[in-house]
């Protein structure tokens, strides 16, 4: 009887294209999800997405298929993708697999788990809303966070989404009781090695995971990676019920990747190219990431956004899962403005006088609506001159002006590029320097003397900027 088992738990290649492989099974199918492993000594791992008939499988391989032909014997490992759970795995790197790449020792004293499990139940959810300082004035005053919330990053190539990730972690994981996860899909290697560097000498790695599919990996790798990275955040949420800080850098290829596996499946891809699956897929990852009555699980995404267009589908897909949306401007960006988040177009579901307050509500209001007549400003300035506008005009265009340099910030991460300082501003002094600058406190003061500053009363006088110029 047992030899029967293992002769049905085994199988043969009968096709390969590319990472796509046809397993053929004497006896009982595997179920979806099962991962095989073939090769002589189960060097290429295969999970099994679809049942072609009684006795054939088809799975996308999550290894490199070089070497694999027809006939090659497959086993039946019996269970899905599993991650190591436990508090060892704390201040170490991970592949999918959870084996580790930091060259250190070998795990010991933790447990396995699959990847693929439900997300939490309408009851056990947590109803009250809090908010979760970053300490970067751009984000905490014009697009709060919610703990336990899902904020996303948008932007183009190049604008600054993986420094202000990396920024969030040196701000949080320092005084944050909680752990932090970082999850790279689609990473560089050299990405991965510089942050783990940057971590070290920050001291925040001893309460830090980093888990990476780095793009030369098969798309069934980068595919399952952020599933791997949830499972270890669900472990310190529901089991040491403690505050977990999920980053995913890139969530944009999370969908890319599932994109290519549709495409390698056959499947008939929908609008601009994207799978036809992409929201279930991208819900499945999304509404695992909560707030319960255990702990939370606060998630900051990056999203690509493809030439920087924010109706396409991915997108669109990914702002629906969102509380808050922080959206980095390349206009912005050119001008030196950093974090060059743009403000007309981040938002947050937070802002409400219920949650916020009376005073912050207001404030952000103010903030938005000047910079907004500024922006309409922008023609008739650039066609006629500053000197054409009414007094009322040129005093708005200079509190707008005043307000963009003075929700810039050095940050911890980039000092050794810029030679600035990082610095951390907590919210209450964030409104207080934006209310002042409203109130035209400053209007005799350069606009130059906000740029790169923390607190509004690290601004020099006129006199003192201009000896430093």
């Amino acid at each position: 009887m047992a030899i029967s088992t293992i002769l049905n738990d085994r199988g043969t290649v009968v096709a390969v294209r590319g990472s796509v492989v046809d397993v053929q099974f004497p006896g009982k199918l595997p179920p979806i999800y099962s991962l095989l492993r073939a090769g002589a000594s189960g060097e290429v791992a295969i999970e099994v997405l679809s049942q072609l008939s009684d006795s054939r499988v088809r799975g996308i391989a999550l290894t490199p298929t070089q070497g694999l032909a027809r006939g090659t014997a497959v086993s039946n490992t019996g269970a899905p993708l599993k991650a190591p759970v436990g508090n060892s795995i704390l201040s170490r790197m991970f592949d999918v697999f959870g084996n580790t790449i930091d060259r250190l020792d070998t795990l010991t004293d933790v447990q396995w788990r699959s990847i693929h499990a439900a997300s939490p139940q309408l009851a056990q959810l947590a109803a009250k809303s809090e908010l979760f300082e970053t300490g970067i004035k751009v984000i905490d005053v014009l697009a709060p966070l919610e703990r336990g919330g899902k904020a996303g990053l948008f932007g183009g190539a190049g604008v600054g989404k993986t420094v202000l990730l990396t920024e969030m972690i040196h701000n949080m994981a320092g005084h944050n009781e909680g752990v932090s996860i970082f999850c790279g899909i689609g990473e560089r290697c050299r990405e991965a090695g510089e942050l783990r560097s940057s971590m070290i000498a920050a001291n925040v790695l001893p309460n830090m995971v980093m888990v990476f599919g780095q793009m030369n990996e098969p798309p069934g790798s980068r595919f399952r990676v952020g599933l791997t990275a949830l499972t270890m955040a669900e472990y310190f949420r529901d089991d040491e019920h403690r505050d977990v800080l999920l980053l995913i850098d890139n969530i944009f290829r999370f969908v890319q990747a599932g994109m290519e596996v549709a495409g390698l499946m056959g499947q008939m891809p929908a609008r601009l190219g994207y799978q036809s699956t992409m929201a279930t897929e991208l819900s499945e990852l999304e509404e695992r990431i909560a707030n319960t009555s255990a702990g939370a699980i606060t998630s900051i995404q990056a999203v690509y956004v493809p030439a920087d267009d924010l109706t396409d589908p991915s997108a669109v897909h990914t702002f629906s899962h969102l509380s808050a949306s922080i959206v980095l401007s390349r206009d912005r960006a050119s001008e030196g403005l950093f974090p060059a988040v743009d403000i007309l177009q981040s938002g947050s579901q937070m802002a409400a006088p219920g949650i916020v307050g009376d005073r912050h509500y207001w404030l952000a209001n103010e903030i938005r609506k000047t910079l907004a007549e500024y922006e309409d400003l922008k023609d008739i300035i650039s066609m006629l001159g500053l000197e054409q506008l009414s007094s009322d005009d040129r005093r708005i265009v200079t509190r707008a002006r005043q307000l963009e340099r003075f929700l810039t910030q050095p940050f911890f991460t980039t000092e050794q590029f810029s030679g600035m300082k990082g610095k951390t501003v907590p919210l209450k002094d964030a409104l207080d320097g934006c209310e002042r600058i409203l109130n035209d406190e400053f209007q005799d003061t350069p606009e130059s003397a906000f740029y790169m500053i923390g607190l509004i009363d690290e601004i020099k006088t006129p006199g003192e900027v201009a000896h430093a110029t």
